[in-house]
């Protein structure tokens, strides 16, 4: 892949998360389905080059510092200047810092409230909004959620108000 082509292109890499939970009648539960974000991304009709890979398949909460050396290995190694991670929002904040050694990338990381399956799932504008973050953004990690663009350092999850917010 030459110079140009490694930064228009973005990668995606999806890890779980409550983005591609599916609900499964017999068991009453959700558990991490298949990668959501080629579909969404296919319905929306975007049309910019972009790859999607399957790192992890984990609800959040369950991630190991193994699972986040793993997320921080694979963006490190890709010759892609732009990159988004589909992630669970519980620990979002805590892979997104992990990541922030990384240099010379755009990292946009995002994931929903609600699994992409849903109809009135907040997936498909998170994932919209990180496309054009990761396409407009300087190279940093960045979090994209609920229509706002927050720097690890200073966002949190506001499990009450199920939404991400400014912190201190």
């Amino acid at each position: 892949m030459g110079d140009k082509e490694a930064k228009m292109k973005i990668k995606i890499f999806t890890t779980g998360g409550t983005i591609d939970k599916v609900y499964f009648d017999q068991k009453s539960e959700y558990q991490v389905g298949d990668p959501q974000a080629d579909g969404v991304l296919q319905r929306a009709n975007v049309m910019l080059e972009y790859e999607v890979e399957s790192v992890l398949k984990k609800d959040s909460l369950d991630f190991t510092e193994e699972d986040r050396e793993l997320v921080c290995q694979k963006v490190a190694s890709t010759p892609t200047k732009r990159v988004i991670i589909t992630h669970g929002t519980d620990t979002m904040v805590v892979t997104a810092k992990r990541l922030q050694d990384i240099p010379d990338k755009t990292i946009v990381m995002t994931g929903s409230m609600y699994p992409a399956q849903f109809r009135d799932s907040d997936a498909v504008f998170n994932l919209g909004c990180a496309v054009t973050a990761a396409q407009i953004l300087d190279p940093g990690v960045y979090i994209v959620m609920n229509g706002r663009v927050f720097r690890p350092d200073h966002a949190r999850k506001n499990v009450e108000q199920n939404r991400f917010e400014e912190s201190d």
